[in-house]
C-alpha cells in the first residue's frame, strides 16, 4: 500500500473545503433537493431536513472525514485499517461510488446535452413535448455525451489531488455559487398570469417552499417526509459513498477538522436551499402548484418549458442555468471517480495513472449499458420498493438505496459500539481542537442514526411500506 508520507494531500483547509463541497454540491443539490421539497410541502422539507443535517447528517459526515484522515487510506482499505474484521464496509464503500460513476457520467451527458441546445439558440426545441424521450432513446447522441462528460471527469481526477482537483474545485465552486445566488433571486422577480386570469409571482412560490404548512400532516407523512429528507442527506453531503472517506485521507494532520467540517454542512445546505429557490419559485410562478410534483423531470421536462415561457429573457436563463447544473455535476462525477481511483491505489499499490484507465474502461463499458438501456437493451423490472426500472433505475436502486444505508448502518455499528466514538473524537481533537457537539456526536453515533438508518433500510427493501 502507499506509504503516507508519500500520500497527496490538499495543500491547506481551504483546498480541503472546496473539494469535499465541490462533491456534496452536485445533481443531489441542483435537481433531486427541490423536486422532493415540492413533493414534501416544501418548508415542512426545509424544516426536516435542517434538523437531520445538523445530527443525522453532521455523525455521518464527521464519521467518514475523521476515517480517512486518521487511516490515511481511502474507503476499500481504511476500514480494515480500523478494526481487520470490519473490512466488509470497505468493500460495499467502493461498490457505491463503483456503481454509481457510470450513470451519473450517462445522466451529466444529459445536463452537456441541454447546455449545447441552448448555447446553439434551439432552447425552445428542449421545451418540446417528447425532446427529453427523443435523446435518451437514440442510440448515438446520449453515448457520444456521456462520453464528452467522462472525458472531462477523467482528465481532473488523472491530474490528481494538488495538481486537478484542489484547483479545480477552487475555481469552480465560487462560480458555481455565484451563479446559484444570481439566478435564485432572479426567480424571485418572475411574475406570470396564465390562460384562465390567475397571476402567480416568484414570492408566492417562495412562501410555498420556505414556510412549513402542517394543514392535514399525519404521523405516516412525517415519516415520508423523514425518510425522504434522509434519504437526500447521502446525496447532499456524499456520505455512505467512499467520498468524504477518500477526501478525508488527502487532509492534512494540522487543519481544523471540526472547523472544517462545519463549513462543508454550512455550505452545502445552503446550495441545497438555494437550488430550491432557484426552482421552486420559477415552477410555481409559471406551472402553478401542480407543476411542482413534476418530480425527477422537472429538471429536462419542466424547466425548459419555463424558460421558453420566460420570452427573450429565457434563453440567456436557460444556459446559465445548466451551466450551473454542469459545474455541479462535473465536481461530484470526479469525487465519484476519486473514491474508486484512490482505492485501486491504496489496495493494490498501482500508479494513478494506471487505476484511473481500469477505472475509465469499465465505465465506459457501463455508461454504454445505461444508454443503451432506453434503447437496444430496454427491459422492465419491478424493484422491492415498488418501482419499475429499466438499467438506469436498477443501477440507482441498488447503490443508493440498498448499500449506502448499509454502510452508513455498518459505519455506526463499528464506530459507535464495535470500537468506540472516542475513536473518531480523539481525531477530531488533534492539535488541541474543540470537538463541538461531542455529546450530540456520541447519541447520533450510537443510538439515533443505526435506528433511522435501520427503518431505511427496511422502507428501501420493500419490507416497510410507508
Amino acid at each position: 500500500m502507499n506509504d503516507e508520507k508519500e500520500r497527496s494531500s490538499f495543500s491547506g483547509s481551504l483546498g480541503f473545503i472546496m473539494a469535499a463541497a465541490g462533491s456534496a454540491v452536485g445533481l443531489g443539490n441542483i435537481w433531486r433537493f427541490p423536486y422532493l421539497a415540492a413533493k414534501d410541502g416544501g418548508g415542512i422539507f426545509l424544516l426536516v431536513y435542517f434538523i437531520l443535517a445538523l445530527t443525522f447528517g453532521f455523525a455521518l459526515l464527521t464519521s467518514e472525514v475523521a476515517i480517512g484522515r486518521k487511516t490515511r487510506q481511502s474507503p476499500l482499505t481504511a476500514y480494515s485499517k480500523l478494526h481487520p474484521k470490519w473490512y466488509i464496509i470497505g468493500i460495499f464503500a467502493c461498490l457505491v461510488p463503483t456503481i454509481i460513476l457510470p450513470y451519473y457520467c450517462a445522466i451529466g451527458g444529459w445536463v452537456l446535452k441541454y447546455l449545447y441546445t441552448f448555447l446553439t439558440g434551439s432552447g425552445l426545441a428542449a421545451a418540446q413535448d417528447g425532446f427529453f424521450g427523443a435523446y435518451i432513446t437514440a442510440q448515438f447522441a446520449p453515448v457520444f455525451w456521456m462520453l464528452v462528460f467522462f472525458g472531462l471527469t477523467f482528465y481532473v481526477v488523472y491530474k490528481g489531488v494538488d495538481k486537478g482537483i484542489e484547483p479545480y474545485s477552487k475555481v469552480l465552486m465560487p462560480i458555481l455559487f455565484l451563479l446559484i445566488v444570481i439566478i435564485s433571486f432572479f426567480s424571485l422577480t418572475l411574475e406570470h398570469t396564465d390562460a384562465g386570469g390567475a397571476t402567480r409571482t416568484g414570492l408566492e412560490g417562495l412562501a410555498i417552499y420556505v414556510i412549513p404548512d402542517f394543514t392535514g400532516m399525519t404521523l405516516q407523512r412525517l415519516l415520508i417526509v423523514i425518510m425522504d429528507a434522509m434519504g437526500q442527506l447521502f446525496f447532499s453531503i456524499s456520505v455512505a459513498m467512499g467520498i468524504m472517506v477518500a477526501y478525508g485521507s488527502y487532509a492534512r494532520k494540522d487543519i481544523n477538522l471540526m472547523n472544517s467540517i462545519n463549513q462543508i454542512e454550512f455550505y452545502d445546505t445552503l446550495v441545497a436551499v438555494l437550488a430550491g429557490m432557484m426552482i421552486i419559485p420559477a415552477v410555481y410562478t409559471f406551472m402553478g402548484r401542480e407543476g411542482m410534483s413534476g418530480g425527477p423531470g422537472l429538471l429536462f421536462i419542466s424547466l425548459p418549458k419555463i424558460f421558453a415561457a420566460m420570452g427573450g429573457v429565457g434563453p440567456f436563463i436557460g444556459i446559465v442555468f445548466f451551466l450551473i447544473v454542469a459545474f455541479a455535476a462535473l465536481t461530484s462525477s470526479v469525487s465519484i471517480m476519486e473514491a474508486v481511483v484512490s482505492s485501486l491505489m491504496d489496495r493494490f499499490d498501482v500508479s494513478r495513472s494506471k487505476s484511473c484507465i481500469i477505472v475509465a474502461v469499465y465505465t465506459v463499458i457501463f455508461g454504454l449499458l445505461v444508454c443503451f438501456g432506453y434503447n437496444l437493451l430496454y427491459f422492465e423490472v419491478k424493484l422491492p420498493n415498488g418501482a419499475v426500472a429499466q438499467v438506469l433505475d436498477l443501477m440507482d436502486y441498488l447503490s443508493n438505496n440498498l448499500l449506502m444505508p448499509l454502510v452508513a448502518l455498518l459505519t455506526c455499528l463499528l464506530i459507535g459500539w464495535q470500537l468506540s466514538p472516542q475513536t473518531i473524537i480523539e481525531e477530531v481533537e488533534q492539535g488541541g481542537y474543540r470537538f463541538q457537539r461531542r455529546w450530540l456526536y456520541i447519541v447520533m453515533i450510537r443510538f439515533v442514526a443505526p435506528a433511522l438508518l435501520f427503518v431505511l433500510l427496511l422502507q428501501s427493501t420493500g419490507i416497510l411500506n410507508l
